[in-house]
């Protein structure tokens, strides 16, 4: 009887919100695995998911470019932002990433109130790819610290959105609830000649009872009251979208509208944009898609993770889109985590065999924060240790005798036991 030691190890991670994104994650994980099995081949595949990053790793990915601008951040305050004009085989294709403009972690904490903050600078970016001649515009969503329905994005955009008075609105979600009219007549022109289209989590509602701003408003910064205030707010930006706009769906509980705050519902509406998953606008786009399942096939493990794994994880999140397409082939899956809050066992159901947090003891979030990539090397060392401990376990099992197992070197793919080392060895693989 021989034990099975994995030769080839996928590392497909989603950032971790507000701490590492997730090429720092995916690294952070293969140095884990290497201190126990020095020779494996970890495949690094960090994935873009809309949120921190994504403009930078899909325009590594296909030999793009990074463009800089200074727009207005979500607290109105200048920040330096990006975006991403990508190369072949989609050279007219941009990327703007809301968190660039709009990110939570551009908001002091101090001022984390999502009906106050703006995505003004996610429509100044979305007008620079327009000026440089991009005719298809993916707006990536995550991460954001705002919750204004997009209107911020659309005033950027050229369009005027109205009181009772006929004056223009500030900014912010609170002030959806003094809007009365949408005028679409001054448009950046650039927008007839471009799609756009937002990739967003599906399971991301505007309106209703797990309408955005009650499920993510908590989690910006809103108190309860704030919460009932801007679902308000948003319920008559919906019946403006659709009575004023462009779009043609339902804008209040359809996919997607309740991304980044309702920027999906605003950009729908004012702007005609289309509403896919992000996962079918950025994995599945002809960029890295069908590469992502291939390399799923060839590896014998695979190791997803994310900042907090939850209730909120099978529902569109990273882990559980890699345990869906892992598990059409076959190949185990596990997770790790910065914390594992309500209903983290849930994620066993969309085939995550087992999930653990990086956290070993008590900590505050700021030092957890800090020393995310020490605790994310340590957690993939422990992991792996456990998973090796378990595949002796099952051969002695299976013999049905107490015969021991013998170790054997890390040279083929089934091996007499698994080589656990001691100590802590330099990695030696290679990854892509």
């Amino acid at each position: 009887m021989s034990v099975t030691v994995p030769q080839r190890i996928l590392v497909a991670p989603s950032g971790f919100k507000e701490s590492l994104g997730a090429g720092s994650v995916a690294h952070a994980i293969a140095a884990g695995l290497r201190r126990v099995l020095p020779g494996v081949h970890v495949d690094l595949a960090p994935i873009a998911d809309g949120g921190e990053g994504t403009a930078a790793m899909l325009a590594a990915a296909t030999g793009g470019t990074l463009h800089h601008l200074d727009v207005t951040g979500p607290v109105n305050i200048p920040v330096r932002a990006q975006w991403a004009r990508l190369g072949f085989p989609a050279a007219k294709t941009a990327v703007v990433e809301v968190a660039a403009a709009a990110g939570l972690r551009q908001v002091p904490r101090d001022r984390r109130d999502p009906g106050a903050t703006t995505t003004t600078g996610v429509g100044q970016l979305i007008a620079a790819a327009l000026d440089s001649g991009a005719e298809r515009i993916v707006v990536g969503c995550g991460d954001s610290g705002t919750c204004d329905g997009g209107a911020g994005a659309l005033q950027a955009l050229g369009a005027r959105i109205l009181d009772r008075s006929g004056r223009e609105i500030g900014s912010g979600g609170y002030e959806l609830a003094r809007a009365q009219r949408l005028d679409l007549s001054g448009l950046n022109p650039g927008l007839s000649r471009a799609e756009i289209v937002v990739a967003g989590n599906p399971h991301n509602l505007l309106c209703g009872p797990r309408g955005v701003a009650r499920v993510f408003g908590p989690q910006k910064g809103a108190t309860p009251a704030q919460v009932e205030t801007l679902s308000l707010a948003l319920d008559n930006w919906a019946a403006i979208l659709e009575r004023d706009g462009r779009a043609l769906g339902d804008l209040r509980t359809g996919p997607v509208t309740g991304a980044s705050g309702g920027l999906g519902a605003g950009l729908a509406g004012g702007v005609g944009a289309a509403l896919r998953s992000r996962f079918d606008a950025l994995l599945d786009s002809g960029l890295t898609g069908a590469d992502l399942d291939r390399r799923i096939g060839l590896a014998d493990l695979v190791i997803t993770a994310e900042g907090a794994i939850d209730l909120q994880t099978p529902h569109g999140k990273v882990p559980a889109e890699i345990a869906r397409r892992s598990r059409a082939q076959g190949v185990p899956v596990v997770a790790l985590a910065g914390s594992l809050g309500e209903g983290a066992p849930s994620v066993h159901e969309v085939g995550i065999g087992a999930i653990a947090s990086i956290i070993p003891v008590p900590m505050a979030l700021a030092d957890a924060v800090a020393d995310a990539e020490r605790l994310l090397t340590d957690a993939a060392e422990r992991m792996m240790r456990m998973l090796l401990v378990g595949g002796a376990l099952s051969v002695r099992m299976e013999r049905g005798a107490n015969r021991p197992v013998r170790p054997a070197a890390l040279g083929t793919r089934r091996a007499t036991g698994p080589r656990i080392p001691a100590a802590r060895g330099r990695a030696r693989g290679q990854h892509r």
